[in-house]
């Protein structure tokens, strides 16, 4: 019904070179059926959780400081400033008295659809997935009691930005959850998790909203870390869903594109070969692949590593064959959440999809003026300075360069940007006006 129309510049291209253009079939329309339920005060309390600063060492960051729906829940910079920091998006800037030891290693991730059941892998790298041959039925780095409680994948991948020094905890004698992360003191009495449960506690709007949920805890004594996450992963699931989107009504049958967004879509699933691995309802196959994307920044390397290389899911499986590799994001409501790529290497769509069909040739021309960075003094380009180093980014990459005319970059881009989902970048909830702490809400 759908018939598929290939856009003739890179149909021309395909054609002179003896290659077939595939079809890759459309998903079916996004149905309730793969989301769960909660309930609404529970979806409540982690909106305010969400947005509060309570739960950073400093009392300085939220999750909403680097998940902001300002920028598509993301936070708008190509690595971000968590600790000790001010302002929010392109505007946050280092404390100039106590700046941040570095930036953040990676790209903020979007949240939407993180509550769709085919979520089970988080993060870049995918460092905690869904495994049902563990106890608990998750894998994480973390040791196995550690993950007791949280009743999600959604849930447990909250456990890592409250720990980092970089991101929520801050660092060494700052305060006293910084001084439990580096002692190795996360879990039990006087842990890191424990410290933040307990100013949650000792605010009586939250432990009175965590006892009348009527859930396991009967007394505000009672409420753990594990608690606390599990409301934020519940209203992230509910915020941070999108499925209402031009492209969602045309899968439905309710009307058609306009005619680039459909030159655009029959590229996406045809001859530009996108759907190979943006696939499925939500434009992701929940792999890993090695694109040849820029690094920047410290990477995701021990910080006694002289040599910052970020090798991505090799980090996590060990195997050779996985250096370089990232997860497919989604590309849901991918027009807001720009910079693109792990390490924010690109800062437009266009820019992105011209250098991600030919990603070896881009690798040596990358044109770094393309980055938003807040202004830090460290080294950012140490992997992209060495010959060596970006040789082996390049080594990594397994697939043929597709080619691109700029129409075709445009028709791609129109197409995107019917994944955009005005009802959900409005938000259900929204910015709170305040936060039970007192805190400061993070806003533009």
């Amino acid at each position: 019904m759908r018939q598929s129309v290939l856009g003739g510049g890179l149909v021309a291209a395909l054609l002179v070179g003896g290659q077939s253009a595939a079809q890759t079939s459309l998903p079916d329309p996004v149905e309730d059926a793969i989301f769960a339920q909660h309930p609404s005060d529970l979806v409540q309390l982690g909106w305010h959780l969400f947005y509060d600063p309570i739960l950073s060492g400093n009392r300085d960051v939220a999750c909403a400081t680097c998940h902001h729906p300002e920028f598509g829940s993301s936070d708008g910079v190509s690595l971000g400033l968590g600790a000790k920091a001010q302002g929010l998006g392109p505007e946050r800037r280092a404390n100039p008295d106590t700046p941040p030891e570095q930036r953040m290693p990676r790209n903020s991730p979007a949240l939407w659809n993180l509550g769709a059941a085919e979520f089970t892998r988080m993060f870049h790298d995918g460092r905690i997935e869904v495994d049902e041959t563990r106890p608990s039925g998750l894998r994480t780095p973390l040791e196995e009691d550690m993950v007791a409680g949280f009743a999600s994948l959604l849930s447990a991948q909250n456990m890592f930005p409250v720990l980092s020094p970089d991101e929520m905890a801050g660092h060494y004698n700052e305060n006293d959850i910084a001084q439990a992360v580096r002692q190795g003191r996360l879990t039990g009495p006087g842990g890191a998790w424990d410290l933040i449960a307990a100013r949650i506690r000792d605010i009586p709007d939250y432990a009175d909203r965590f006892v009348a949920l009527k859930d396991d805890i009967d007394s505000p004594a009672q409420i753990t870390f594990p608690h606390v996450s599990n409301a934020i992963a519940v209203f992230v699931a509910v915020e941070f869903r999108s499925d209402t989107s031009p492209f969602d009504a045309y899968l439905r049958g309710e009307g058609a594109l306009p005619d680039a967004a459909q030159r655009g879509l029959d590229l996406f699933y045809g001859a530009a070969t996108c759907a190979s691995c943006h696939s499925g309802p939500f434009q992701t196959d929940h792999r890993f692949h090695a694109r040849g994307t820029p690094q920047l920044g410290p990477g995701k390397a021990a910080r006694f590593e002289s040599h910052r290389r970020d090798t991505g899911r090799m980090r996590v499986t060990g195997r050779a064959e996985d250096a370089f590799a990232f997860r497919t994001p989604s590309l849901r409501n991918i027009a807001h959440t720009a910079p693109y790529g792990h390490a924010g290497s690109h800062a437009t769509l266009a820019g992105f999809i011209r250098d991600h069909a030919d990603p070896v040739a881009a690798l040596a021309r990358y044109d770094r003026s393309q980055v938003i960075l807040p202004a830090l003094d460290v080294q950012d380009w140490q992997i992209m300075d060495d010959p060596t180093e970006r040789a082996a980014i390049a080594q990594a990459v397994s697939t043929p360069p597709i080619a691109l005319s700029d129409a075709d970059i445009a028709d791609l881009v129109a197409f995107l940007e019917t994944l955009s989902d005005p009802q959900a970048l409005l938000g259900r909830l929204g910015v709170p006006d305040a936060v039970p702490s007192g805190l400061e809400v993070p806003r533009p």
